[in-house]
This record gives structure tokens, C-alpha cells and sequence, in this order.
């Protein structure tokens, strides 16, 4: 039970982070080898998933993650290792005030306490492309 809590703690605070634009604490959650899949790509370490995550907030001055719903894997998980399924809901504004929301599920594999990996799904991939365009 402790481990579930401290899975959904680490997550948790990852979006918290995001949503405080605070990346120094969203990346101090990683593993420094760690790995993000997107629909559209993939970064490998914590310097890469830095650099776009800084690239999204210059781009979006407003960044806003809801969390719908967190499970845990592996309720009695021991030593930080884990699987944690994040569903939210987002919407990014961008320095004109449009707005673009997208829905998405997020699936964190940690090690040793700290995000190694995440698959990030989204409902909507176009949504995101019309933001980025």
C-alpha cells in the first residue's frame, strides 16, 4: 500500500510541476536516462524531455493539466518500481489566447522511485498539430 502512494505521489507531482511551470521539479521525478513517447516522437534522457517540455511552455504560456483518474499496478510494489496510468484532460494557450484541449492517457514506468519511461497517449492528435502549427 505505501508503494501505491508514493507511485501516485511521484506522478502526481510531475503534473503539479507542469502546471506551476516549475520544470526543475517536473525533471527531478526522472531517471536521468529516462524516456518519453509521444504520438509524434520520442526523447531519450532527461536533458531532451527538458528541452521540449522548456520549448512547450515558451510556446504555451498557458499550460493546464487536470487529472481525471491515477492507477497503480502493483498495489504492495516495494523499492519504487511500478506502473502508474494517468488519465487527463489538457489545455494549452498559446501567446494569442487560443485555446486547444485535448484529453490523453499517460502510462509512467518508474525505477528506483523516479519516472524511467512514459507513453503518452492523446484522443485528439490533431488538436495538438493545429497547436503546434
Amino acid at each position: 500500500m505505501i508503494g501505491t502512494i508514493a507511485a501516485r505521489n511521484r506522478v502526481r507531482s510531475a503534473y503539479d510541476s507542469l502546471n506551476r511551470r516549475d520544470l526543475d521539479s517536473f525533471l527531478s521525478q526522472f531517471t536521468d536516462d529516462a524516456k518519453f513517447v509521444f504520438p509524434t516522437g520520442e526523447l531519450e534522457g532527461k536533458e531532451a524531455i527538458g528541452e521540449w517540455f522548456q520549448k512547450m511552455m515558451e510556446r504555451f504560456p498557458g499550460v493546464s493539466f487536470t487529472l481525471n483518474s491515477l492507477c497503480v499496478e502493483r498495489v504492495f510494489a516495494f523499492g519504487g518500481t511500478n506502473v502508474v496510468t494517468a488519465e487527463w484532460d489538457l489545455v494549452l494557450a498559446n501567446a494569442k489566447g487560443e485555446e486547444f484541449r485535448n484529453t490523453g492517457v499517460d502510462v509512467f514506468s518508474l525505477g528506483k522511485g523516479k519516472v524511467a519511461a512514459v507513453r503518452s497517449y492523446m484522443f485528439d492528435i490533431d488538436v495538438q498539430k493545429k497547436a503546434w502549427a
